[in-house]
């Protein structure tokens, strides 16, 4: 009986272009070379390189020409299929730093929007308040300043008739509309300050009067720093509207040379006025007549009905 039993022949191998043939027999070179021995020069490196393919190729079932081998040992000596790099460079770096933008574009995507963000906010937040002020000071040294400056002048005109008090007002106008000419702001307010604050003692009306009632001084002594061995005498005072209210009024103290607006103060007085008052009180525990001064609208000054010396205390 005939044998029908069919041969297993192996499948053909496949038929591989030579160019990409030679170009894989290089990249498996590249490998394979790291297996044969580092002595092996010239001839017998090459044989040796060469029956490593075979055998790797072999394995995979593939026919590798014997051509195709020598060409890829070649190639690899030429370092042909061989990326090299291209040496650093402006456009080199340029190119990387394109292709890798997806890496870092981010970064620096947020980077630019922060930077932006805090320009925004400095520049709304800062700059622009600023200038808006510079603008209004320059306006106000400009028109405002001057007006406000004239205008208070007048009313200390309308307010008195003494020279004293005109002539003062005619020099903080002067010094003002110069300050703020020379675009000195600080200094234009505060002559302007100095002209209300003339107006408003001016108007004033009030009258000065000798503490007197229970559980309060109506006087003290002090000994001056100046002078251990002598003594300086003080009413306390106070004044008064024509309603009996307290009036803050000016007062410098001889003591430290601070001003404050009070409406009650030591007044100096010679002992023997403060020796008068204090025997006064003692023998009744009032004081016939309290009133020592008189202030009046358009003068600066009270006009006393006592002697003073003209110094005044604060604190007692």
């Amino acid at each position: 009986m005939a044998d029908t039993t069919l041969a297993v022949r192996p499948a053909p191998a496949p038929a591989l272009d030579e160019t990409m043939l030679a170009m894989d027999v290089v990249d498996t070179l590249r490998h394979a070379d790291r297996l044969v021995e580092r002595e092996l020069e010239g001839d017998a490196r090459r044989a040796a390189l060469k029956q490593r393919l075979r055998e790797i190729y072999s394995g995979q079932g593939i026919a590798v020409p014997e051509t195709i081998l020598d060409q890829g040992v070649a190639a690899l000596e030429q370092h042909r299929f061989t990326y090299t790099p291209s040496p650093p460079s402006l456009g080199r770096s340029l190119a990387t730093l394109w292709v890798t933008r997806a890496r870092w574009g981010r970064v620096v995507g947020f980077a630019l929007a922060a930077l932006v963000l805090a320009g925004g906010g400095w520049w709304f937040g800062v700059h622009v308040p600023a200038e808006r002020t510079r603008i209004a000071e320059q306006q106000e040294l400009k028109e405002g300043l001057p007006r406000a400056l004239q205008a208070e002048h007048d009313r200390v005109l309308a307010a008195t008739t003494l020279q004293g008090p005109r002539d003062r007002a005619a020099r903080l106008l002067a010094e003002g509309r110069a300050a703020a000419g020379a675009g000195a702001l600080g200094d234009a307010r505060a002559r302007l300050a100095g002209l209300q604050e003339l107006q408003r003692n001016l108007v004033q009306e009030y009258q000065i009067r000798i503490v007197s009632r229970p559980g309060e001084q109506s006087g003290v002594w002090r000994v001056p720093q100046a002078n251990p061995r002598a003594r300086n005498f003080y009413l306390i005072v106070e004044a008064l509207d024509r309603d009996g209210r307290p009036v803050e009024v000016p007062v410098t103290s001889e003591e430290d040379g601070t001003t404050a607006r009070v409406a009650k103060w030591g007044l100096h007085v010679p002992e023997a006025e403060f020796e008068r008052v204090r025997q006064e009180k003692m023998r009744s525990g009032l004081i016939g007549d309290p009133v020592v001064g008189q202030k009046r609208a358009g003068e600066l000054e009270p006009r006393w009905s006592v002697p003073v010396t003209g110094g005044a205390i604060l604190k007692w």
